[in-house]
């Protein structure tokens, strides 16, 4: 944690920038997110100082640039900002084909992959007829994505920013995950500016709200809910051309959503169910685990696995089990091998890796 002093200088730093581009506390705002320990806000911080300072018209602010991330290095270490650096390399780097690639190679999910290629060539299609001269549909770009959790809606919705950027259709691209707790504000009055302060972050972005029907679950007496609901509705028209918000939950629960408030569901064009994963996918999702992570599985034990997950998946605490659900077997098993592994006298490199019939659980 940065000490308040520093808070103040990097604030300082930070406001010149912010004057000096003519952005609305743009760079304030994501710093102080820094010091909420909001989730990967140092990333966003590094990803908008750098996307300012490219352009040539604000070449002027490079010393600046360098000083204020002299000043993160010193006071949040080295390896947090040298991590968010690669983090950063990874995503700008990728082409469009590699991102549609990324899309492609996810474990079932087939009927979104194709919604979301459509909704990729019809904004291209798009892009060309303006070039042309030619008049360019104003279609929301807004998305709703409806399904069980570990689904894979929160990967989806990142590859979708970073192919809109690379496509130019956003102009940055990044991703910024919310709940009720990031758009609810304590008192009364205060969530309209909370909601502002969100959207002012995601401009250019992503703005991906899970479980949102949470922000109208506690009924229609909730006037927090409904101010917030308000603010965003109007911020889904404002922005429209240049931010995508994707809401994310339950089905039935996002129906009740979509009617809480008259004008929002028209703000939304595109409602993509996710459906729950297969054995077999959950299977495949398993083996992907163990090839990111150095494991095999032997012949004998992978039917035992795959039998593990089905029993598993139909007991009824687990009715929606999927990506989450296998992470957790994945763990189990590899704690196991790792027990069984630390009591051999001599071990190859090979045991390391070899997952048994052994290691699963009865």
């Amino acid at each position: 944690m940065i000490s308040e002093t520093y808070l103040k200088l990097l604030k300082s730093e930070v406001k010149k920038i912010d004057d000096l581009t003519n952005s609305t506390y743009e760079l304030e705002i994501v710093l102080q997110d820094i010091f909420d320990n909001v989730k990967n806000a140092e990333l966003e911080f590094i990803k908008r100082l750098g996307n300012l300072t490219s352009k040539e018209t604000f070449s002027k602010i490079k010393d600046k640039q360098t000083g204020i991330l002299e000043l993160l290095y010193k006071y949040l270490g080295s390896r947090v900002i040298d991590t968010n650096y690669l983090i950063l390399k990874e995503t700008n780097n990728k082409s469009f084909e590699a991102l549609a690639n990324d899309l492609k190679s996810l474990i079932g999910l087939e009927n979104v992959k194709k919604e979301i290629e459509d909704l990729v060539i019809f904004n291209k299609v798009q892009q060309t007829r303006e070039k042309l001269g030619l008049k360019k549909t104003n279609r929301t770009m807004h998305m709703a994505f409806l399904g069980n959790p570990g689904t894979g809606k929160t990967t989806v919705a990142r590859i979708v920013g970073h192919m809109y950027r690379t496509l130019g259709i956003l102009s940055k691209g990044h991703f910024i995950e919310a709940s009720r707790t990031d758009l609810i504000a304590e008192y009364q009055g205060q969530t309209a500016l909370k909601v502002k302060r969100l959207i002012q972050k995601a401009k250019g972005g992503v703005l991906f709200i899970d479980e949102a029907y949470s922000i109208t679950d506690n009924d229609k007496s909730d006037s927090y809910g409904r101010e917030c609901l308000t603010e965003l509705t109007k911020a889904l028209e404002d922005y429209r051309d240049d931010l995508v918000v994707i809401v994310a939950g339950y089905e039935n629960p996002m129906k009740k959503f979509f009617e809480s408030n008259p004008g929002l569901k028209s703000r939304f064009n595109y409602f993509i169910t996710f459906e729950d994963y297969t054995v077999n996918q959950m299977f495949d999702i398993f083996l992907s685990y163990c090839q990111k992570e150095d494991y095999t599985v032997a012949k004998m034990a992978q039917e035992k696995i795959k039998n593990y997950i089905e029993l598993e998946k139909n007991k009824p605490e687990n009715k929606n089990a999927n990506g989450r659900f296998v992470r957790n077997v994945f763990d189990l098993i590899i704690m196991n091998q790792a027990k069984r592994v630390s009591q051999l006298p001599q071990v190859e490199k090979e045991t390391y890796m070899t997952i048994l019939e052994e290691d699963i659980l009865d």
